[in-house]
């Protein structure tokens, strides 16, 4: 008997600890509870399931929240971010409050009684707001000084007129009318004031709108000013230039503060304004959805990589224009995709809060201007849930666009975007999409440190291989790598754009600590990779490395193989998903499969193919440098014609000719 009680205790034990795992996984990955695969043939999601992300991300940050008075506050991860000092932490309590509220507010408009962890959601947001103007609560924000410059206060107060505005019943209108006041004195205090010349100037436009339409007296000359500026920043195909850069960012977050506000206050009281805000979010339904894989996979580009989900916030919105020639089956298709893409990911989530990096946390990623509730900029993406459930949005059937209908395997197909110089390529060989895009920041001039670093300077972006870090020893995924004066391994960052002619992407770049080693780029997109053609101008002979794009170790071994097609050298690296090739046409020495640790955003463990070359100099009269890099499924059979389609490649007064072997030709014109 005694046996049978211990057996039956053990018993349950273990049962109470195997639901206990079950229960924190449960919290850790996103579960997607009732697909709808008829309505959501690809990713079974539906505005519910938006709904439930939304719940799953808000549950996360209100485990940290045990009454009206914590702040929305989380542990800090290791690195670069801040808070780093004490007169830090007033600021972090706002973002986590105010990006959170991104979330939750969506969820109120809908739900005001909703309660989370025994915590009245409104009640909670409501009492937290009025604690800002509260001089003896420690969440208290100061107004900005007579002369106090723009700071992280006026983006989040921006934030916050941005829920407010979008949901005035629940979080406003509530309030006594003397807190009402005493926010509006604070918060108009930043809104009235200095901005920094990029998207920033819609936090102030925010401000300044939603206490306007609330009765209060505003600088409506300032606000005027303000959006006319932003309107300037436009570059046409629904790219704005964020000063300098551009990013999923200068899309997605002008042309969501534009339609928003347009939505909910310009058509009312500046209704030309309005107009061409939403002429330019047109403008992007014919190139935007291409920047992502035929899955829905965002590519790892551009600063701000931790936001995430908040690069498909211009989808949902379509649906407010109602516009009948949008393929509104493929934009959800997209977006369902994205928040499947980093909410089922088991890195996504450390500690219940989402992690600053890309899928897990990855210090390179990271910006010193973020802190852990910084990662709810994300939120955004929950503003469509402002869309009513009967628009086509919501109610279309998911499809692939066109990856089905217009792409064919075996062709690539590039978009030029015109003004603002960036290529998106889409591959259906693979399903991936590509971008090439401004990058010129020099090193001692990015006080920051993102504008200058792998954020922007890779050759190209691509959806299946998400950018690896460089390693001090010279490794280097995408880009060249030139051993400098001081002899250290040195990284192309000042590129200038040249033209998009006969489908190559041409680029010059320079070393910044040393202008006088200098190329020409080519880049021709294949139907199943790169075929790079650079011209070295450099007056001097210049140690130097070439990488293609890396593979994370999952499951197993990287497998490397080594072939010999004609007089050429194959290296082949297959890390169980996807196989990538590279084969040295012209000028490279040797070619070089370089492990590496802790420079990959998807695993500890990764490899790269790197070209090498020691003496490298115009002098010697090779001064072209032709490369294919090459990419495949895992499992998938190249054969000589998909790893050799060069036949030929010659030199003569105009150029490079490139003879390919399905008979077509190629001229690369530096000129």
């Amino acid at each position: 008997m005694n046996k049978l009680k211990t057996f039956l205790l053990l018993a349950i034990l273990c049962n109470l600890t195997l639901l206990a795992q079950q229960k924190e996984g449960d919290n850790e990955v996103f579960q997607i509870i009732n697909p709808d695969y008829k309505l959501s043939p690809y990713t079974g999601m539906t505005k519910q399931h938006w709904k439930d992300a939304a719940m799953y991300l808000l549950e996360g940050g209100f485990s940290y929240v045990h009454s009206l008075d914590d702040p929305m506050q989380f542990p800090k991860q290791e690195g670069k971010s801040y808070p780093v000092n004490e007169s830090q932490v007033p600021t972090e309590k706002l973002e986590g409050l105010c990006r959170t509220l991104f979330v939750a507010s969506p969820l109120l408009k809908e739900n005001p009684d909703l309660v989370i962890h025994n915590i009245k959601v409104a009640d909670y947001y409501r009492h937290q707001i009025t604690k800002l103007t509260d001089p003896e609560s420690a969440s208290y924000i100061e107004p900005r000084s007579k002369n106090g410059g723009p700071s992280q206060k006026l983006v989040e107060f921006g934030a916050l007129a941005v829920s407010m505005l979008t949901n005035p019943e629940v979080l406003w209108n509530p309030l006594p009318q003397d807190e009402k006041d005493k926010l509006a004195k604070t918060m108009l205090s930043f809104g009235d004031g200095p901005t920094v010349d990029s998207n920033w100037k819609f936090f102030n436009i925010f401000v300044l709108s939603f206490f306007k339409e609330q009765g209060y007296a505003v600088n409506e000359k300032l606000l005027v000013e303000y959006l006319q500026k932003s309107l300037k920043a436009y570059r046409g195909n629904g790219w704005y230039n964020d000063s300098p850069a551009y990013d999923y960012y200068s899309m997605w977050a002008f042309q969501m503060y534009g339609m928003i506000w347009s939505e909910y206050f310009g058509n009312k009281h500046y209704p030309e304004i309005a107009a061409q805000f939403e002429q330019n979010f047109s403008d992007l339904k014919s190139n935007y959805p291409n920047l992502f894989s035929k899955n829905g996979e965002m590519i790892m580009w551009g600063r701000s990589i931790s936001y995430r989900t908040g690069a498909i916030i211009p989808f949902p919105l379509m649906g407010f224009q109602n516009d009948g020639n949008t393929n509104y089956g493929w934009m959800r298709r997209i977006s369902s995709g994205v928040i499947k893409q980093f909410f089922t990911h088991p890195d996504f989530m450390k500690d219940n809060v989402p992690t600053l990096g890309f899928y897990g946390a990855f210090e390179p990623a990271v910006q010193i201007y973020s802190c852990r509730g910084s990662v709810y900029w994300m939120g955004k993406a929950f503003l469509g849930l402002l869309v009513p459930d009967n628009n086509p949005f919501w109610t279309a059937k998911e499809n692939n666009g066109d990856w089905d209908d217009k792409f064919q395997k075996n062709k690539v197909y590039n978009k030029y975007q015109g003004d603002s110089n960036i290529l998106i390529t889409d591959y259906p060989n693979i399903g991936a999409s590509e971008v090439r895009a401004w990058c010129h920041e020099k090193v001692k001039n990015d006080w920051q440190k993102f504008r200058s670093t792998e954020n922007y300077n890779r050759l190209s972006y691509s959806s299946a291989f998400p950018w690896q870090a460089d390693g001090v020893n010279g490794e280097v995924a995408m880009n060249y790598v030139i051993k400098n004066k001081e002899n250290n391994w040195e990284v192309f960052r000042l590129y200038t754009f040249k033209k998009f002619e006969n489908e190559i992407y041409y680029r010059d770049v320079v070393l910044e600590t040393d202008e006088n080693i200098k190329f020409n780029l080519a880049d021709i997109p294949l139907a199943s990779g790169i075929l790079r053609v650079d011209q070295n101008n450099s007056d001097k002979a210049v140690s130097m490395r070439l990488g293609h794009y890396a593979l994370p170790k999952l499951d197993k071994e990287i497998r490397v193989e080594k072939r010999k097609i004609k007089d050429y050298d194959v290296t082949i690296i297959d890390n169980g998903k996807y196989q990538l090739a590279m084969i040295p046409l012209l000028g490279w020495e040797n070619a070089e499969v370089i492990k590496a640790q802790g420079l990959h955003p998807e695993s500890n463990e990764s490899s790269v193919i790197n070209l090498v070359t020691n003496a490298a100099s115009k002098d010697k009269g090779l001064n072209i440098y032709a490369t294919l890099m090459l990419w495949k499924k895992s499992g998938e059979k190249w054969s000589k014609k998909e790893l050799l389609p060069v036949k030929r490649i010659e030199t003569n007064h105009s150029g490079v000719v490139i003879k390919f072997t399905d008979g077509t030709t190629k001229l690369v014109n530096f000129n």
